[in-house]
């Protein structure tokens, strides 16, 4: 941290000129704001300017690393092995995280996942976790160290000790309209995950209609800067590409998620989620040690799938954080919602386009999600999608069954579903998953 006093208005007027920060300088700003000496209007101002001119690489590391020091970051050297973790930008219907951590931590690769709640059309992955009865992810840094080290995995929500001037940082952009910058994003993310004391890390980056970035171009530029943070940090930092013009796999909303995940891990999962799982995992258990290459470790993902193995590392996590493991292994003794309902196709055809931001949207409706942060959530409530892009369908057939445990909320949801398929008549391609991955030596197309 430096020393030297900056005057702040001075620190905006260069931003807003479409100068860039030193390092120093921006150390100064965030060091001050976390300490109160900086207010929330002047740190508006900065955001805004750096939002519309934008931030060098010097300047997102910079960022990145006076976000992660204001907090405390964690030393998991006496856990044995390169710690790996992955993180998503954010989809509907990603439960990916459910999935791969378990396969990994099978491997004796330490994952541990500090995760966030949902808020608008996409899902958290802390809210999936906590529709598992009792399952809890609040806990203290010296408990989340003791499940890591006994699991080889932990799955736990932010605590107040991690990277506090993002939190703040993060609200402020959420009210400023400055969330959807890319240095600003990268910041985010990274500062969050490097002070979980990761050595590697694989990242999941979206595009599409349900995705934060709604471009591939976009989407790639974020993955970028991501791996470019990551390797200035020293940590090896993998990203990939992945489609989210549709939702990903069948089921959307909190317990629906979690039964599609256990699917999964008991090798039933629908290809297009376990293709995505597959990758991520295999790159993680490579980055991990445990094999030579990506190839070896999808082929190890794949086995743990068939032989067990993650699904048992699943059930001993939720044990170990209090979760009920006996609605895992029988979906039926699962409180279920109340109200069910059919969205069916008004003609025949062709699925040609699913909008996940609507598919998203009706789940939020029916209980699913939050419009504010103060919203609870009905864990039972989601959508189950009969259909997928490319899929044939006739006219009067089910496209999609919401459910909800309050009645009065569907009809704002069929309202959304409205406008989430298109049907042509002639056929649609299925879409391809994974376009590219991006890491220290440039992007590569898959």
């Amino acid at each position: 941290m430096s020393t030297k006093g900056y005057n702040i208005v001075s620190l905006i007027r260069k931003k807003r000129d479409g100068n860039s920060l030193t390092r120093d300088e921006i150390s100064y700003l965030i060091d001050e704001y976390t300490k109160d000496e900086v207010p929330d209007y002047q740190m508006s101002a900065f955001l805004m300017a750096s939002f519309l001119n934008g931030m060098d690489e010097d300047e997102a590391s910079a960022l990145t690393h006076s976000m992660l020091h204001s907090g405390r970051v964690l030393d998991l050297s006496d856990i044995p092995g390169k710690k790996v973790d992955k993180h998503s930008t954010g989809g509907v219907g990603d439960k990916l995280s459910l999935i791969l951590a378990p396969i990994v931590a099978s491997y004796g690769v330490p994952v541990p996942m500090i995760s966030g709640r949902g808020l608008g059309h996409t899902g958290g992955t802390l809210d999936k976790m906590e529709s598992i009865p009792g399952f809890t992810v609040d806990m203290t840094l010296e408990q989340y160290q003791q499940i890591l080290a006994k699991c080889n995995m932990v799955m736990a929500g932010q605590t107040e000790e991690v990277a506090p001037a993002d939190k703040r940082l993060y609200s402020l952009r959420d009210v400023t309209a400055t969330v959807e910058s890319i240095p600003l994003i990268a910041g985010s993310i990274m500062s969050k995950k490097l002070a979980e004391g990761i050595d590697a890390l694989v990242l999941d980056v979206k595009f599409g209609s349900g995705a934060f970035m709604k471009t591939h171009e976009d989407a790639q530029k974020l993955a970028e800067t991501l791996v470019a943070i990551g390797e200035d940090f020293g940590k090896e930092t993998v990203a990939y590409l992945t489609n989210m013009n549709q939702p990903l796999g069948y089921k959307v909303g909190n317990w629906l998620e979690v039964e599609e995940s256990m699917e999964g891990l008991q090798g039933n999962g629908p290809d297009e989620v376990m293709e995505v799982t597959h990758m991520l995992a295999g790159t993680m258990i490579m980055l991990g040690g445990k094999a030579d290459t990506v190839e070896e470790g999808i082929g190890m993902s794949h086995k743990a799938v068939q032989n067990g193995q993650a699904f048992d590392k699943w059930l001993e996590l939720t044990e170990e954080q209090g979760g009920d493991t006996s609605v895992l292994k029988d979906f039926s003794t699962y409180d279920h919602a109340e109200h069910s309902f059919e969205f069916t196709a008004r003609e025949s055809g062709y699925v040609s386009e699913i909008d996940a931001y609507s598919i998203g949207m009706a789940s939020l409706e029916l209980g699913a999600g939050r419009k504010k942060k103060e919203d609870d959530i009905d864990p039972a409530a989601g959508i189950a999608l009969k259909k997928k892009i490319g899929d044939s369908v006739k006219k009067g057939e089910t496209l999609a069954v919401g459910y909800t445990n309050n009645k009065q909320l569907t009809d704002t949801a069929i309202d959304e579903l409205k406008n989430a398929f298109s049907i042509r008549e002639q056929a649609t391609d299925k879409l391809t998953m994974i376009t590219h991955r991006v890491d220290k030596d440039g992007v590569h197309e898959l």
